[in-house]
């Protein structure tokens, strides 16, 4: 098979002269251009890729660096006019500042002499002759490197070049690997300069590098448990379907409680002094309060529909039968999720070094400091729209695929005989034929999320100037946002799975597949958007567990880590997670139904034009129907076509 201009059609037609529907017969590439934006687009995202290794340097944030241009921890090139740069710092790999508790810091902010030390001090040096001492026996040199630890207390210049008298006891903290001074009124010192006046993006990223073990333990946790989700929505009977009910609204109660009880510890802490702390209380109660509408609103919708769980059991046994025809679409997200790691890996490495990405320039002293390259934060944007688009596109990816395959099995004749490889098969069709409409469907969401996140952005930028009309108004901008990602999100899907059945175009699919379920809404809309409620709760009971792993993983390091930013990034992993995993129901959920009103399209059950669903599929709808609309018991044609021709099963052709 051949793409870009090529075409392939069984019928004799080169092309129908009106757009009609097909199942698995006109086949030609779609969305052609959209693909050649997108290898541009990515182009750009290889060149920051490139500048970020040639410019950028994470190791200064990982590690912390010293008042020379040294990262503390490594080998280093030295710098031009800088005499002390390009040491060798292996051994040294702690932040020490000399001037830690001096009250002139808060004037002069990072000017303090910062240098690169194997040790910190665990006790408090009074005179420089216990600074020599602890030099002596530990190998830590606390004066400046060009000053011998034998001359600390003979050269007449080393009250400068050594640390302010007295020498707190300090110890390392992951944070840049800072020597944190550990008596109280140091480190109040020391934490409002060093740790509130850093830049927001470091105190993030540096926070996010401090729990990364914790990060991906949590995504470890996130997929374990939608694994186990899907083995639940796989093996469903009425028992299970209500403990996981049960489990969801605990873990929906027991989120918000803690959320709620550690805000109240927050506000209690009388030790609250720092911006990091202040971020995480005011983030907490943000989510405090987010979570507890959230659920009120689930719980409300879980007490409305719970006499639907017969009905879920049922409709779980009807997907698990088209699931059973290819099974190894449950293994689909596996690719997918180690694709969006690998990618999600790769983009946290580039943002470490573009933030990072500075000039060095020699001031007084001889010493280095780093200035932002011009152009950088526009790199940030053009770096985050990659980051929405790319990701939207692999799970795009993988609806795509997964509607093929149920397409591929729905539109067979011969249902003792399903067609062989259809993943396989879908795969391929995808990428000759498709991939120009994944990428313009994915630009569509991300158009969508590019003004939520600005909104965000200015929100936070504008934070002391807002009004209470300006609030309000944020809030509505971001409700709308949302409102309509999640129309466009199910309109895509649906657009997906009708380019499978037909091979148009994104818009043109989008428009077909709109119309026909408009037509069409009465068979099986309400069947259909309850399923997606209960696969909505599966991804909800993963992120409230994982929300409260990470609770209580990241609460252990108040003072010193913005933890509610990494918080959030959890629960945005482990709802990509459960997104990728329980999607495939979801999907093929979707793809079935919309199957099914094709079906009715261009068929009418007779002999010549026999329906492709078989006779289980036919009476769950059948049923679902009348008990949705009390008057199809009256009316015997509610579920007639236009022609008036009823719904029957398949009327098999005799095999010869």
């Amino acid at each position: 098979m051949h793409c870009f201009g090529a075409e392939y059609q069984v019928s004799a037609e080169r092309t129908p002269r009106e757009r009609e529907w097909r199942p698995q017969i006109y086949r030609k590439c779609t969305d052609t251009i959209w693909l050649s934006l997108f290898f541009l687009f990515w182009t750009g995202l290889v060149f920051i890729m490139g500048y970020s290794v040639a410019a950028g340097a994470t190791g200064r944030l990982l590690f912390g660096y010293d008042s020379f241009g040294n990262v503390c921890g490594k080998k280093n090139s030295p710098v031009e006019g800088a005499p002390l740069s390009g040491q060798d710092m292996t051994l040294k790999k702690h932040v020490f500042f000399m001037n830690s508790c001096n009250l002139e810091v808060k004037d002069v902010r990072l000017s303090s002499t910062v240098l690169c030390v194997s040790s910190c001090p665990e006790e408090q040096l009074d005179t420089l002759e216990e600074v020599q001492l602890f030099a002596n026996n530990s190998g830590s040199f606390l004066c400046v490197y060009s000053l011998n630890s034998f001359n600390y207390t003979q050269n007449p210049n080393a009250g400068s070049l050594c640390p302010s008298l007295p020498v707190p006891p300090s110890k390392p903290f992951p944070l840049f690997n800072r020597c944190i001074p550990q008596t109280p009124e140091c480190y109040s010192v020391f934490a409002s300069v060093l740790i509130n006046d850093v830049d927001a993006l470091h105190r993030i990223l540096s926070g996010i590098m401090s729990g990364r073990d914790t990060i991906l333990g949590l995504c470890i946790l996130a997929l374990a448990l939608s694994l186990a989700v899907m083995f639940t929505f796989r093996f469903v009977t009425t028992l299970l379907v209500h403990i996981f009910i049960a489990l969801v609204v605990l873990g929906l109660l027991f989120v918000c409680g803690v959320l709620w009880w550690l805000y109240y510890d927050y506000t209690y802490d009388l030790s609250i002094e720092l911006d990091t702390e202040r971020e995480n209380m005011e983030c907490l109660l943000g989510f405090a309060i987010v979570s507890t509408v959230v659920t009120a609103v689930l719980l409300v919708l879980i007490f409305v529909l719970r006499k639907r769980i017969k009905l879920t059991v049922e409709l779980f046994r009807v997907i698990n039968k088209a699931i059973g025809s290819s099974p190894f679409l449950l293994f689909q997200p596996l690719w997918t999720f180690a694709i969006l790691i690998f990618f999600w890996v790769l983009w946290v490495a580039v943002l470490l070094s573009l933030g990072t990405a500075g000039a060095a320039q020699v001031i007084e002293g001889g010493q280095v400091e780093y200035k932002p390259l011009s152009g950088i934060r526009y790199m940030w944007w053009y770096h985050l729209i990659g980051l929405i688009w790319t990701s939207e596109f692999i799970l795009a990816c993988q609806q795509m695929t997964i509607a093929g395959a149920v397409a591929t099995c729905y539109f067979n004749r011969n249902k003792n005989d399903p067609p062989d490889r259809p993943i396989l098969s879908s795969l391929s069709v995808l990428f000759c034929y498709h991939l120009g409409t994944v990428v313009k469907g994915s630009f569509v969401i991300t158009m969508v999320r590019i003004p939520r996140t600005v909104l965000v952005y200015m929100c936070n930028a504008l934070k002391e100037k807002r009004s209470v009309w300006s609030r309000y108004v944020f809030r509505c901008c971001f409700c709308c946002f949302w409102c309509l990602d999640r129309c466009l999100r199910h309109l895509n899907q649906n657009a997906y799975t009708t380019t499978a059945i037909n091979a148009t175009d994104f818009c043109a699919s989008a428009k077909d597949a709109l119309k026909l379920l408009s037509k069409n809404s009465s068979h099986f809309t309400s069947v259909n958007r309850f399923g997606d409620f209960i696969i909505f709760l599966g991804k909800v009971l993963v992120v409230c567990f994982t929300v409260f792993g990470g609770l209580m993983a990241f609460n252990y390091n108040r003072a010193l880590q913005v933890w509610a930013i990494p918080l959030l990034l959890v629960a945005f992993l482990a709802y990509l997670v459960a997104h990728s995993f329980l999607s495939v129901f979801e999907t093929v959920l979707d793809a079935l139904f919309l199957c099914f009103t094709v079906d009715l399209e261009t068929n009418d059950g007779s002999s010549e034009k026999p329906y492709f669903m078989d006779q289980e599929f036919l009476s769950f709808v059948t049923r679902i129907n009348k008990l949705n609309d009390p008057r199809a018991q009256k009316d015997k044609n509610s579920l007639r076509k236009e022609e008036g021709t009823e719904l029957r099963p398949i009327v098999r052709p005799t095999v010869r």
